[in-house]
């Protein structure tokens, strides 16, 4: 199988080469290191849904140049755990927690309707028709019974997937991003005009490169 490259702008850039600089404060630097070095365990979904997830999380964002991946699911049930949200919901959704359990149960219900097997050992097609089925509101479980599927797949479980993995230094490292503005902040905001402790461009092609960790 060939290998698959991803494309960046910064392909010398590195976020944490700033670790020790004055960008950041000690407060900035905990909360780094703990992103980078203690990953949550699960405590919030049960193994199957885990699984689930972490195999949308992978056809969301697929990393297959990295040799460890940045981790999105533990911080999401991390989050859950604690109970911590973004304060508002759709009123179409139930309550939080409600709404991750039953809408990633749904997504495994929905495998099983289909195709017999577990949403996390499909092929990637097949699992990338389910997730435009639920997208496009098509979908065949009776278990999105009072769950809109597009609604969960848009605006809960994608934001927080797409959140996750970009408040991840790695991430920030491939857009190019300062990170946190504390406490040097960010003073250059017009379009097109950069600090010059933020990443800068190579070029105006992206450059194909293995992703950093």
């Amino acid at each position: 199988m060939p290998e698959r490259i991803f494309q960046t702008l910064y392909p010398e850039y590195d976020v944490l080469e700033k670790f020790h600089t004055p960008s950041w404060n000690a407060q900035t630097r905990e909360v780094v290191s703990r992103r980078l070095h203690e990953v949550p365990g699960r405590r919030f979904f049960d193994e199957l849904q885990w699984k689930t997830l972490q195999a949308v999380a992978d056809r969301v964002i697929p990393q297959p140049e990295r040799s460890d991946p940045v981790p999105i699911v533990p911080w999401i049930d991390a989050r859950l755990s604690k109970g911590r949200g973004d304060g508002t919901r759709y009123a179409s959704l139930p309550p939080q927690a409600e709404c991750w359990r039953r809408g990633t149960d749904a997504i495994e219900a929905e495998a099983q309707q289909r195709y017999s097997r577990s949403f996390h050992v499909l092929d990637p097609v097949e699992q990338d028709l389910l997730l435009r089925a639920l997208d496009d509101e098509e979908t065949e479980s009776p278990d999105w019974h009072g769950l809109p599927s597009r609604s969960f797949f848009r605006h809960v479980l994608l934001r927080a997937v797409v959140e996750v993995y970009y408040a991840h230094p790695a991430a920030w490292s491939e857009i190019g991003f300062g990170g946190p503005a504390s406490p040097r902040g960010y003073v250059r905001l017009a379009a097109n005009r950069r600090d010059p402790w933020e990443g800068d461009e190579a070029t105006s092609q992206p450059v194909k490169v293995a992703r950093r960790r």
